[in-house]
């Protein structure tokens, strides 16, 4: 633990002093005490989440407290809430050397059975007015308390052994559970220290999942391995992310593309939210692709520019813009130091131009990388190609260096008229039209072209939608015309996940997954 968090190894060794009590600001404002942890002790502030705050002596005592109780559970399910107590229980659980299986509150009852039955933890750790769902409250419960007390004992760890287990989403069937080791969480959480010049002065704050790679291990673990702080909002509000980032002296935001439209669409009649936006050093999106137009709201309302950054559940962080790298809508930067990365053709070719049009898979490989499915053998094997991870994303990559994301092999690769088209640059393109709030694209058969474009849309305007050809004429101006959509369908909303990204599976009539 102390390897991953060097900032709790130097917290006091004893039971430090009295918890903050509910709504009680931690003793070191992160503003005040913006010096690095060796000089500002244990007492910096760590996490904020609602009523809870605490400092890292706090942080470190809490989990403390549960360390004696983890250690012959094996593994420990966590009910990943978006509070503090998924905080604590998640670092007692690596203070323990045990791998720690979040779990989301709104997953449902057959997907619940298969994690549960999967990765056959031994405890759960919950809050005390937690109400847990059958499976789960068969197991053994300790409910987390974040001001509970006890002394700071660091277990002997191996960088290889497993920290925490993610399941997937399980579009393609039952979830599979990622194993994420130490060395991965460490590689992946260091070279984005080089890339956003991430440092011990930085407060972050974020209303992210705790369940999920994005909130929990960037959004939390990130700011904890830096010796920072995190201002995690429980849920996401427009007003809170303009007041943690004012007067809670926030840095930095991470969010995901819905968040940011949000942001984006309040910031003509909302100057405070300006001023705050413009006040962070690092504004940073994932999970899904950011609009351009969005890009281009918030850059001309406060002169910030929105970071993209990629990666999945098996493979951690992969890509990002760097910190002043400029304006870069629609690329989600280089590799991240120590990955290496290629784009293969469907035979497994290497495409060795970066001509930004050749579209591929990405396959990558390096220290960031999940160890195996659990109980998976076969799948782990598969996903591989020699000791390149596929990631079944399709991706253009720039002369320099630089990767622009198109979509997922599975869903957005439409192949039509012999051409191979990353649904997103449509998307992007669509999104690009006044009349367009929303947009997906897929393809489905067609017995001339073998695909055709579909686009999905949501108007702005409900009661007055676009005509279908003016918005393929929109497209065929922007790109070129054999990526006009050749269909046109009008929802009220698209399909999506707890994470933003849109569940094209979900369309209506749709077949592709």
């Amino acid at each position: 633990m102390s390897a991953l968090f060097p900032a709790l190894a130097a917290a006091p060794a004893g039971p430090p002093g009295p918890a903050a009590s509910a709504g009680q600001v931690p003793s070191a404002d992160p503003v005040a005490s913006a010096g690095p942890v060796a000089s500002a002790g244990g007492g910096r502030a760590a996490l904020w989440c609602g009523a809870d705050a605490l400092t890292y002596d706090e942080l470190a005592a809490a989990a403390g407290a549960l360390v004696p109780r983890l250690r012959d559970a094996g593994r420990v399910a966590v009910w990943a809430t978006p509070t503090a107590r998924t905080a604590v229980a998640v670092v007692a659980a690596l203070l323990a050397g045990v791998p720690a299986v979040p779990v989301n509150p709104r997953t449902g009852a057959r997907e619940l059975a298969h994690i549960v039955g999967d990765s056959a933890p031994g405890l759960v750790l919950a809050g005390a007015e937690d109400d847990l769902p059958p499976g789960l409250a068969d197991l053994d419960r300790i409910d987390v308390d974040v001001r509970a007390r006890g002394p700071l004992a660091v277990e002997p760890e191996s960088a290889e052994s497993a920290a925490l287990i993610v399941y997937t989403s399980g579009t393609t069937g039952p979830p599979k559970g990622v194993v994420l080791s130490r060395r991965a969480i460490a590689a992946s959480l260091d070279a984005l220290e080089e890339a956003w010049a991430w440092t011990a002065d930085d407060v972050l704050v974020h209303a992210l999942p705790l369940f999920h790679v994005h909130g929990l291990i960037l959004g939390v673990l990130g700011p904890l391995r830096r010796g920072g702080s995190v201002r995690h909002l429980g849920t996401f509000s427009v007003r809170g992310v303009a007041e943690a980032l004012g007067e809670g002296g926030g840095t930095m935001l991470f969010g995901v593309p819905t968040m940011y439209h949000r942001l984006a669409d309040a910031l003509d009649e909302d100057p405070a939210l300006v001023r705050a936006l413009r006040g962070a050093r690092l504004l940073v999106s994932g999970s899904a692709a950011l609009p351009v137009r969005d890009h281009e709201r918030i850059a001309a309302a406060t002169g910030r520019q929105v970071v993209e950054r990629y990666g999945m559940t098996e493979t951690l962080m992969l890509t990002s813009v760097r910190v002043g790298a400029g304006p870069r809508p629609g690329s989600v930067g280089p590799p991240l130091r120590g990955m290496e990365l290629r784009l293969v053709e469907e035979d497994g070719t290497e495409i060795g131009k970066d001509d930004g049009e050749t579209v591929g898979e990405i396959q990558v490989r390096g220290p960031n990388l999940f160890t195996e499915y659990l109980n998976r053998p076969d799948a782990t094997a598969a996903a591989f190609d020699g000791d390149w991870f596929r990631t079944g994303d399709m991706a253009v990559r720039d002369p320099d260096g630089s990767v622009r994301i198109v979509g997922r092999k599975a869903t957005d690769l439409i192949k039509s008229g012999g051409y191979k088209i990353g649904a997103g640059e449509i998307e992007n393109a669509l999104l690009d039209h006044p009349a367009v709030r929303e947009a997906a694209v897929t393809g489905e058969p067609d017995p001339d072209l073998g695909e055709r474009i579909v686009a999905w849309v949501v108007p702005a305007d409900t009661e007055r939608p676009p005509a279908a050809e003016e918005l393929a004429g929109h497209v065929a101006a922007l790109l070129a015309s054999h990526k006009r959509p050749r269909v046109v369908r009008f929802l009220p909303a698209l399909p999506r996940n707890d994470m933003g990204k849109v569940l094209k599976k979900a369309l209506p009539g749709s077949d592709r997954g």
